[in-house]
Formats: C-alpha cells, structure tokens, sequence
C-alpha cells in the first residue's frame, strides 16, 4: 500500500539560510493553549520568550525583529544577516533547536508540578514560513504579529 506523499512546505531549492527576513508561526500540538492567556505573564509563556531569545543569540548574525507568544502558537520576524560566506544555520535548524530545547524545558517543569500534562508533544511537527521579500510585505507581518493579541478571539489559532 503506497502511502499519501507530504506536502512540501519550503520553496524548492531556496537557501533558508541565505540573507533576509523570515515570517514564522509555530503551533502547539493539536492547537493546546499550554502559554496560558493572550497578554498574561505565565510561567509557561515566560520560559518560551526566554529560550527563544537564548536561541537567537546563540548565532551572532541571526536577529528577531518582532515576535509574539499566543497561547497555542508563536509568530517571529527572524532575519539572517550574514557576511561574506560564514556558517549560517537555516531557518529550519533554528526552529529545531527552539523547539527541542522548549519541549525539554517543558517537561522539567511538568515534572517539578509546575506545569500541566501534554499530550506527548509540545509542538506540532513543521513550521509555517515565509520569505519576506520587500519592506511592505515587513510591515505587514510585523503590524500583523503586533497586533496578534488584540485580535485573538479571531485568530484562525483561537480555541477556548
């Protein structure tokens, strides 16, 4: 029996580590809300911002311009600015590494009582980018990740 194929999810033979803006969403499993409310301080949203400025800073021409924790997703601006030919990591390890080292963080705290049970996984599996290729389409997605929270009871994302 031949299994259904995945749909691809990056552009074809584009170099995600190459110079320039990424627009980022990445959404819990089965869309659990585990960073508490929109605008609340928890401890669950705090430990997220947290690992992911320790992320972006671990490469030194990697930058976040704007991102936003939602309860069940996270949206960043992640722009690559790298000299000449220097190591650059691609978006898609960056996110890997945010994601491995939220979801261990995760289940020590689940482990010390402070956070809830999941359900195996803190992440769904892949990411949704994109390539930003021109300064409106910037200001777009970070008018968009900026006013995320006020719009939450509309966001596609929105579970009660």
């Amino acid at each position: 029996m031949e299994l259904p194929k995945r749909k691809q999810l990056r552009l074809k033979e584009y170099d995600y580590s190459s110079n320039g803006g990424y627009f980022i969403t990445i959404c819990t499993h089965a869309h659990k809300c585990l960073f508490g409310n929109v605008g609340a301080d928890s401890i669950s949203a705090r430990m997220i911002d947290e690992i992911f400025h320790k992320t972006i800073n671990e490469y030194q021409n990697i930058f976040c311009d704007k991102y936003v924790i939602m309860p069940n997703h996270f949206h960043a601006i992640i722009v690559i600015s790298r000299v000449d030919m220097e190591s650059t990591p691609t978006i898609s390890q960056i996110i890997q590494s945010f994601k491995r080292n939220t979801t261990i963080e995760y289940i020590k705290l689940v482990k010390c009582g402070v956070l809830p049970p999941f359900d195996g996984h803190i992440w769904q599996r892949s990411f949704y980018d994109h390539v930003i290729r021109n300064q409106k389409s910037y200001e777009e997605i970070w008018q968009y990740i900026d006013t995320n929270p006020l719009k939450w009871e509309l966001d596609r994302y929105y579970v009660e």
